[in-house]
């Protein structure tokens, strides 16, 4: 159940930055989401796709660095697409092209995992991988995101973790 001391503003928080991201990366199937819940700094979210529903749970970073620089809107999702035979799939969205050919690195705790970039997104190198990066991200505290900025700019995201296991719970049965 999601927690009744930050459903207002934190859902008005999620909605906004959900539809800048959304509208701008993913185009129009993700424009008719719909936000189901909030779990501590995770919300989730739920659209119907060409393949069927999918569903996710998305949360910002609580640190971004440099401070000096503008990162521009930053997110990672948890994808849940059972009509695509998909289950827990990891996706950091940069709020700007990330360099050619870089790599994402996700720490947490003493595990870190490689993420491949394209655009603005990065995905797990090692698809086998996914189940090992969340069970860490259930177990953890907080999630740290190192990448590379097409100007070359090294960057770095703190993500709280509080709400991810309730939140990855609320979207197991996603149908």
């Amino acid at each position: 159940m999601a927690s009744r001391r930050t459903v207002g503003p934190m859902r008005r928080l999620f909605s906004s930055l959900f539809m800048l991201c959304t509208l701008a990366a993913a185009g129009p199937a993700f424009a008719q989401a719909t936000a189901v819940g909030q779990h501590r700094d995770w919300g989730t979210y739920s659209y119907q796709s060409n393949n069927g529903k999918v569903c996710y749970v998305m949360s910002v970073p609580k640190q971004k660095e440099p401070a000096s620089l503008d990162h521009g809107d930053i997110f990672f999702f948890v994808s849940q697409k059972p009509g695509q035979n998909v289950a827990f799939e990891p996706q950091f969205i940069a709020g700007y092209d990330l360099r050619e050919g870089s790599k994402v690195t996700v720490t947490v705790g003493n595990n870190s995992f490689s993420m491949f970039t394209q655009g603005k997104s990065a995905w797990m190198e090692n698809a086998a991988e996914e189940p090992q990066l969340i069970a860490a991200m259930r177990a953890g505290a907080d999630m740290r995101i190192t990448a590379t900025s097409r100007r070359g700019n090294n960057t770095n995201y703190t993500f709280s973790l509080l709400g991810l296991s309730a939140a990855l719970q609320s979207i197991q049965s996603c149908k």
